[in-house]
């Protein structure tokens, strides 16, 4: 691992970065369903669902693997469309 070139070490970082922001939409979902005593979904958890999708759908096209970029890519259009729905004033109950 570590003989890689730098543009190889960047994309792993672009790789965890994106794994990170996924990541953080469960610790914003735990925390806020931890304050309220009841499960929430927050906002930002699609806001970090959406930031971590686009970055691992660019790492996945970098290493050209369909199975990663369909995955990645089809899960975009739910969090823009939660996003969507929770603005026209659907999703605001259950936001905080």
């Amino acid at each position: 691992m570590f003989d890689m070139d730098w543009e190889t070490l960047i994309w792993i970082g672009i790789g965890f970065g994106g794994q990170a922001l996924f990541m953080m939409r469960f610790v914003i979902q735990w925390w806020s369903s931890e304050k309220a005593k009841m499960v929430v979904i927050p906002v930002s958890f699609w806001y970090f669902s959406l930031a971590g999708g686009i970055v691992l759908t660019i790492y996945a096209i970098h290493r050209k693997d369909p199975v990663f970029i369909f995955g990645q890519a089809l899960s975009l259009v739910i969090y823009v469309r939660n996003l969507h729905l929770h603005y026209k004033g659907k999703g605001r109950v259950a936001a905080s």
